[in-house]
């Protein structure tokens, strides 16, 4: 097994949850518990899930998605080291009270190891199909993040009068492990998001689409982080950056969902391409591997064995 502690930066892997993702076909929750107790035994540092119900595009199957929260619940229970993270929770889909309660109960299912990722949603198909709202995503995502910092933050909200929620003596009860409730994540690029995360976040993340799925992606991104911390008043140096990386090996399928040049090549290759992060001040890689099976952890753990060497 590696050894965490000596890698330039976290490790984790994006699990397949979706229809035709297992090879061609829909993962099951055996397969599912099988891989992260593969990711763990293999010395993997986080699992990571994504929230989506259902996903359409143009010439591609419509895929449904196992449910999001409910999922990572079980992978909770099913491990005992990797820390496990949200890429990200859609909070018009659900109450912002209802959202910082199920973080807390799986933080506390976990002992503590939750990344909670936030964000606003962006397919607008899903929303149409299951009848949420599309209007004023930035405005109904900014006062729920207000309102789910709070909760985890400080355990209560007397009162909030916003245009989309209002709290009235809301108390998060009992609390899980941690007492300020576990880390909050935004993946963002737009100037008004970025701000958000500067004031409320505590981890940056930017997905392959948004680098095109290469370090150089990464310095121009991160100029813009800097400059959002430095508009609302926080040292940059205080916001976590974090990114997702698409890696393809000889013979996988097709790439359903966000497309991307896969980074390839043997071990040592995409073991140097995970350094070039770290350098460039990534702190936590999550890794889309193709094919996203068994057989594909597997392959990419080498690369692991070899980051861990320096």
């Amino acid at each position: 097994m590696a050894q965490p502690g000596k890698r330039p930066l976290k490790v984790g892997i994006l699990l397949p949850q979706a229809e035709f993702r297992w090879d061609g076909r829909t993962p099951r929750w055996r397969d599912l518990e099988a891989m992260v107790r593969l990711i763990e035994d293999v010395g993997f540092d986080s699992v990571w899930v994504v929230d989506h119900f259902l996903f359409r595009q143009p010439d591609q199957p419509t895929e449904g998605f196992w449910e999001c929260l409910t999922l990572l619940s079980a992978l909770a229970a099913a491990t005992s080291r990797v820390e496990l993270g949200t890429l990200v929770v859609c909070t018009n889909w659900r109450n912002p009270g209802l959202i910082a309660k199920m973080a807390d109960t799986i933080d506390e299912i976990s002992g503590g190891r939750l990344i909670l990722g936030l964000g606003a949603g962006y397919h607008e198909p899903e929303f149409r199909a299951c009848g949420f709202p599309y209007d004023h995503r930035y405005s109904r995502f900014e006062e729920a993040l207000v309102i789910i910092h709070r909760l985890l933050r400080e355990g209560s909200i007397d009162s909030f009068e916003g245009r989309f929620y209002q709290m009235r003596e809301c108390e998060l009860r009992p609390r899980g492990p941690r007492p300020q409730g576990p880390p909050i994540l935004i993946g963002s690029t737009g100037h008004k998001m970025l701000r958000l995360a500067a004031r409320y976040a505590d981890i940056w993340n930017t997905y392959y689409s948004g680098t095109g799925n290469r370090v150089e992606g990464v310095p121009p991104l991160q100029t813009q982080v800097d400059e959002a911390c430095t508009e609302v008043g926080r040292d940059p140096a205080t916001l976590e950056r974090s990114a997702t990386v698409l890696v393809g090996f000889e013979g996988h399928g097709p790439i359903y969902g966000v497309v991307a040049e896969p980074l390839t090549g043997p071990p040592e290759r995409l073991a140097e391409e995970f350094r070039a992060y770290a350098r460039a001040g990534i702190a936590h890689l999550q890794v889309r591997v193709e094919p996203n099976t068994l057989a594909g952890i597997e392959r990419l753990a080498p690369a692991l064995e070899l980051l861990d060497r320096g």
